[in-house]
């Protein structure tokens, strides 16, 4: 009785340290403990710990040469303090195949849960590292560069950078679950190609704005202590929405592809 007690007050910890450090605001660091708890109920210790691998990386590519990145981060809606929506985007997917994984017992919600963290891991590793290229990235659509931050453009660090996210998550997730190894490495190529998924809806469909002061291209809805306005993409279809859709939609497609 103590273990299951004791877990839960780290996982309470853990939300209030990422708050102390500033990685999560106060909202981030409830929808963690809220992920966390969910993902303890749903696959136990070791989905926790796959979990923390993903927070604990990606929380160190974020705040990694932060300095490099500003210029970045002015196009993007959000900084490297995580809200609740980041939060559920990269984490609620794997909240909820842990949930139907603890009421059906189904290995299926459990390669869900893998590729869902595989997918956000290679996203967040693909945007983080492949920002310190030295070349700017290509946009999907036009095949011409473009400034670093621009949803749907792709780089080689960065393309590397998500295999390199995608293949740790699954080499986790075989290692802890005991997995097949053709499951592994089919794991690794959905969280991949979930990636990829991101890269698409983020190129077709995310909304960008323009600041009327600067003329900067942004996912901000406010630049220059200003509203900015809307240019292309659909209404909802934010960085935090095409996160989840991404994480979510490759997940389902490994469900049915996967054997269970």
């Amino acid at each position: 009785m103590m273990e299951p007690i004791f877990i839960i007050l780290m996982i309470f910890l853990t939300g209030f340290v990422g708050y102390l450090f500033k990685l999560l605001n106060s909202s981030g660091s409830l929808a963690a403990i809220a992920v966390g708890l969910a993902v303890f109920i749903g696959v136990g210790i070791k989905g926790l710990l796959l979990l923390g691998i993903f927070f604990i990386t990606s929380s160190f590519w974020s705040a990694y040469k932060r300095s490099v990145k500003q210029s970045v981060e002015k196009k993007l809606a959000k900084g490297a303090t995580r809200d609740w929506r980041q939060v559920l985007a990269n984490g609620g997917a794997a909240g909820l195949f842990s949930l139907l994984f603890y009421f059906y017992q189904d290995n299926a919600w459990l390669i869900g849960f893998a590729c869902s963290l595989a997918s956000a891991n290679s996203d967040t590793w693909a945007s983080e590292i492949g920002s310190l290229s030295k070349k700017n990235p290509v946009f999907i659509r036009t095949f011409k560069r473009v400034e670093k931050g621009t949803s749907g453009a792709v780089s080689l660090l960065g393309n590397t950078a998500a295999l390199m996210g995608s293949l740790l998550m699954a080499a986790m997730s075989f290692w802890f679950f005991r997995l097949d190894i053709i499951v592994g490495l089919l794991i690794f190529l959905f969280g991949y190609v979930g990636n990829l998924i991101d890269t698409i809806i983020g190129a077709y469909f995310q909304q960008v704005y323009r600041c009327s002061q600067c003329g900067l291209e942004t996912e901000k809805t406010w630049h220059c202590q200003r509203p900015t306005k809307r240019i292309k993409g659909f209404c909802l279809i934010d960085n935090d929405m095409v996160n989840f859709l991404s994480g979510l939609l490759v997940s389902i497609i490994a469900i049915l592809v996967i054997p269970s």
